[in-house]
């Protein structure tokens, strides 16, 4: 019952890290696997910043067999000396928000952690934390529990516990339970996390263990190339049109740039940006100085070069960038990003910076490498030239209204105009769909179903995309365009459904429907999955209808295993498909706001997602095989 008064006793106020653990999604994105990763991240990207400073060589990163994870640095130890708060300062950055040394500009020049809430936050979603400073030849030791310390000072300081001649912060914590929907980490997205680390930073070795299976996986990261070593990575299996990758670097008003790139032999481009080595997902200023400068760069040269003729328009940018991977990577002493977890840089001067070190050094290259400009100008020519015959089916698509949202005769629309409200489903099938028409609730749910399998776009060309019926409906009833690699027509203010929701059968098939819409989602229409509007519908796998008692849905085999040992008399319902759901059903289960069970699509790195969609949904057939075989152990079999 709601409480009738509104006074001064109605205010909460969430004390120290209390703030963190009563609302972690604001601190480290979520409490998914993305958000258990995060955690480490913290840790790493404060010793990454020790390095930056000019401190750090290595860094040692372990996932241990109690499920608790270890990061040790060779940095300098945190400050364990009284700080004028009257506690160790070591205390004071575990249990502080925004207590750290990076406000300070004399101890660090640039820094990925700028908040102060890195490791505090880490201390409050953990079961445990355990600190080990080494400094001025002595261990001194702490701990805490769900970020209380649970060590007596000496005096006033941390007990030292040993003698030793290294420096160093060595941290060992446990994902609270309490917090997090899974708390094993995944291993694969924290290796690429650090391999990319060890990319930005030429002079940091990464030591990688995973200590959990029957033996240990041993890596050490060192990339002495730096970032033309990381453009390589990323085109290691593709057909380049010039090589060695450009590398261009400059400093304007301290802040560093450093840019790399080199082009393939495909219809898309792939940019990465980072700031003092933090992935940048969502872009931000750097990539748009970047993109600005080297479209006005090229452009000028396609003139002097007669390729441009007077008439001509200027190639667009997605023409110049057309086939591109580059690596754009600044080091910036006071950036301001969107949002604690950092996916979008927000400087200004930076831009400025960017756009300034392109301009110069690319024109320096390119006057001294005639033939590498000829073959980016080549690829930007045949961009426009493919971007200019495919306009009249972009036009034909999204805007003749035979394709009219309102009019197709496979959706069936919600009432409500208010995309905030709204939300659309994907369903697999006529039958199902029928199903789904009658079940849901039509003043703010629509329902689209589709026939089959759609297109796999990783292998198909962009007029078969577009000329693709399913397709085409999709991009229409969303109201807000697509991206690809000849320009971009999506705008997400546009879009209808607030969520776009993938209803598939709990099978082979709907698994690869599911994963087809997944791809054409990636690939044309990324802000959808960036943004949080896209689900997957978690329909039940059984029904158990006991003899006594209210009968109940089990959406999985764990959950019919702990229904059997409470349950001995019950009859078991197995639904091999929506269509075998009646309207009731359906509603209850799987489109009932109140009662159904939805998974949000996220992507956590950008890099290993593109590779893995390539590589899974492409052409090439070996490099697919050997994923598979080497993931079998992982895979989720429905025999």
């Amino acid at each position: 019952m709601a409480k009738k008064t509104y006074d001064a006793a109605s205010i909460s106020v969430l004390e120290g890290l209390e703030a963190v653990r009563k609302r972690p999604g604001m601190y480290i994105g979520s409490v998914s696997r993305k958000g258990l990763n995060h955690l480490v991240y913290e840790i790493v990207d404060n010793a990454v910043d020790e390095h930056l400073a000019g401190y750090c060589s290595q860094i040692e990163v372990y996932l241990e067999k109690d499920g608790s994870a270890t990061v040790n640095d060779n940095g300098r130890g945190v400050p364990v000396d009284m700080h004028e708060k009257g506690v160790p300062a070591e205390r004071l950055v575990f249990t502080t928000l925004h207590a750290g040394g990076k406000f300070d500009n004399d101890s660090y020049k640039t820094s990925g952690g700028l908040h102060g809430v890195g490791s505090s936050v880490v201390n409050a979603l953990s079961t445990y934390l355990d600190v080990q400073v080494s400094l001025g030849g002595q261990i001194h030791h702490d701990r805490f529990e769900r970020g209380v310390p649970v060590v007596e000072l000496e005096k006033g300081l941390l007990p030292v516990t040993g003698k030793t001649k290294k420096t160093g912060t060595c941290i060992n914590f446990l994902p609270d339970p309490e917090i997090f929907e899974k708390t094993q980490f995944a291993a694969e997205e924290i290796k690429s996390r650090l391999h990319e680390t060890a990319y930005l930073n030429p002079a940091l070795t990464i030591i990688f263990e995973d200590r959990r299976g029957a033996e240990t996986e041993h890596l050490e990261y060192h990339e002495p190339d730096g970032i033309i070593g990381f453009v390589k990575d990323l085109n290691r299996n593709k057909e380049t049109v010039q090589d060695p990758p450009v590398y261009l670097k400059g400093e304007l008003d301290g802040i560093t740039v450093e840019c790399a790139f080199q082009y393939v032999n495909e219809f898309h481009e792939n940019v990465l940006g980072f700031c003092n080595n933090i992935y940048n997902a969502e872009g931000g200023t750097h990539l748009t100085g970047f993109k600005t400068a080297f479209t006005a760069i090229m452009n000028n040269y396609a003139r002097e070069l007669g390729i441009l003729k007077e008439k001509d328009a200027n190639f667009t940018g997605a023409d110049i960038r057309n086939g591109m991977t580059a690596v754009v990577s600044v080091k910036h002493p006071a950036p301001r990003f969107e949002g604690q977890t950092k996916t979008k840089l927000d400087n200004q001067d930076a831009a400025k910076a960017v756009a300034k070190v392109v301009g110069d050094e690319a024109v320096l290259y390119f006057d001294r490498n005639l033939e590498t400009l000829k073959k980016v100008l080549s690829c930007a020519e045949r961009a426009a030239k493919i971007r200019r015959t495919e306009e009249k089916a972009k036009t034909n698509l999204l805007t003749k209204q035979k394709y009219s949202f309102d009019s197709n005769g496979k959706l069936a629309n919600c009432e409500s105009r208010k995309p905030e409200l709204c939300e659309i489903f994907i369903v697999e099938g006529d039958s199902a769909g029928g199903s789904a028409k009658m079940a849901r609730n039509r003043s703010f749910q629509a329902i689209m179903p589709i026939r089959g399998k759609i297109l796999n776009v990783e292998k198909a060309s962009i007029d078969k995309v577009l000329a693709n019926a399913e397709i085409k409906t999709m991009i229409n009833a969303f109201g807000c365009g697509f991206s690809e690699g000849y320009g971009n027509d999506f705008d997400i203010s546009k879009l209808r459904y607030d969520k776009i929701i993938i209803m598939a059968d709990a099978d082979v098939d709907g698994a690869h429907i599911s994963t087809l819409l997944l791809t054409l989602f990636y690939r044309f229409m990324p802000e959808l999955i960036y943004e949080g509007h896209i689900y997957i519908a978690m329909p039940p796998l059984y029904k158990a209808m006991p003899a006594r008692g209210p009968e109940e849905y089990l959406y999985d085999d764990k959950a019919l295993e702990k229904y059997r040992k409470t349950h001995k008399n019950f009859t078991l319902q197995r639904y091999k498909g929506l269509g075998e759901m009646d309207a009731q059903q359906l509603w209850e289960t799987t489109l009932n706001p109140e009662t159904r069970v939805l998974r949000r699509v996220e992507i956590e790195d950008a890099r290993m997602a593109s590779s893995v969609t390539e590589m899974l949904m492409g052409t090439e057939v070996p490099p697919r095989k050997a994923f598979i075989y080497e993931h079998a152990k992982d895979a989720e079999l429905d025999v």
